[in-house]
């Protein structure tokens, strides 16, 4: 695995050997990063369910000012906090060796990115009720390409769905009221 673009670009991180944690494809990142480019910059980015901490790395050599990585598997995390060290950056990231449901709602972010598991399908409805309490700027939720999420969780409205292969990334923003 590799960094994509940024301070880190072409820079190799480890990934979490086994099953536990799905990877978040170097393509998929890079057309994720692309859209993102005008609002990365001086970020806080909140990487939940972070595996290797791939997406929260690529937005930290992107520019975020600081990133949040939410990781419950303690060899994924091992391996995330291995990665930071590599790269020097520890002094812009903060490991949380706890499950994401449970921090969420704790940790202040402009960007939440959400990675659960495929198979913990309920908690896409679960950390998005979480959040929709008071909703970041904007929440991305990578998720089987077939899983169709609503449109609306409370305060948030899908905004936007970037498909690729059999992954896909649903946007999220807190809707503008017209008041």
């Amino acid at each position: 695995m590799r960094v994509i673009a940024g301070e880190f670009r072409s820079r190799r991180i480890n990934g979490v050997p086994g099953q536990a944690t799905r990877p978040t494809p170097d393509r998929l990142r890079e057309s994720l990063f692309s859209i993102l480019a005008p609002r990365i910059a001086g970020a806080v980015f909140l990487d939940a369910y972070a595996g290797s901490g791939s997406v929260g790395i690529e937005a930290l050599s992107r520019g975020a000012a600081r990133a949040i990585f939410l990781e419950s598997n303690r060899a994924a995390g091992r391996v995330l906090v291995e990665n930071l060290r590599s790269l020097d950056v520890e002094n812009r990231a903060e490991v949380i060796l706890r499950p994401a449901l449970s921090e969420l709602a704790q940790r202040a972010a402009d960007i939440v990115f959400l990675d659960p598991p495929y198979a913990l399908s309920r908690e896409y409805t679960l950390c998005l009720q979480a959040l929709a309490q008071v909703p970041p700027k904007l929440i991305l939720v990578q998720h089987d390409v077939r899983l169709k999420l609503p449109e609306h969780f409370g305060q948030l409205r899908q905004t936007r769905v970037l498909r690729q292969g059999d992954n896909a990334i649903s946007f999220y923003e807190p809707a503008v009221s017209d008041g």
